[in-house]
């Protein structure tokens, strides 16, 4: 089965077209005003909208309250939201509740015991994001270029129902395919010249070597 393929941070028309042109099946916008990938929802909205319908559009927030997520729903119209903050799995069911919408959680992984949590959201959260921890001295949750020891993620119930994340590029998404179970891969520095700069050579890039994975495994 074909991974999911989530193209995060996107800023320009031109980096969300070739996505979807590549076959992106989500494309995530940013809305966390300390990374260097923020975008305004209705910036967001005009970037979305000539691909709506053709991918998942998903909002991205850090602790966002309901003040923040109405605009953002309101003006965004997103199919999943993406929540990558401290959310307890009460906030979840409320944000669900509040927009019919299906979340995505994610979680900061550095070794086995990051992932002890994850039992209290099954059930809650519709599918997980596993994204490495934030080396010290960094602000964001996610983004940062680094990645963690795969192998860890054979601890998760099978149940579990995951994209991975950080540090993915061209050179090592295929390894992180076939040494994980996850259904889908979610890169956004790896395809970038500089942070929130997205490269169209690089997500080429990005996508040839999926494709290569999977007709090896074939």
């Amino acid at each position: 089965m074909k991974p999911d393929i989530k193209i995060c941070g996107l800023k320009t028309l031109e980096a969300v077209q070739r996505a979807v042109a590549r076959g992106a099946t989500h494309v995530g916008f940013i809305f966390f005003p300390k990374s260097p990938r923020n975008i305004a929802p209705e910036a967001a909205a005009d970037l979305a909208e000539p691909v709506r319908g053709r991918v998942k559009i998903v909002a991205v927030t850090v602790d966002a309250n309901d003040e923040e997520l109405d605009d953002i729903v309101h003006l965004l119209k997103p199919d999943i939201l993406q929540m990558h903050g401290h959310e307890r799995p009460e906030r979840i069911l409320h944000v669900k509740a509040l927009y019919g919408l299906p979340v995505m959680k994610a979680f900061s992984v550095r070794e086995a015991v990051d992932l002890d949590p994850v039992d209290r959201y099954i059930g809650v959260a519709d599918r997980f994001l596993f994204d490495a921890k934030a080396p010290a001295g960094s602000e964001l949750p996610g983004g940062n270029g680094v990645s963690f020891d795969w192998n860890i993620m054979a601890s998760l119930d099978e149940s579990v129902d995951y994209m991975l994340s950080g540090g993915l590029n061209k050179d090592n998404v295929g390894l992180a395919l076939a040494s994980t179970r996850a259904s889908g891969v979610d890169v956004s520095s790896g395809v970038e010249t500089a942070p929130g700069v997205k490269d169209l050579g690089m997500i080429d890039a990005f996508f040839d070597a999926i494709a290569e994975a999977g007709s090896v495994r074939a």
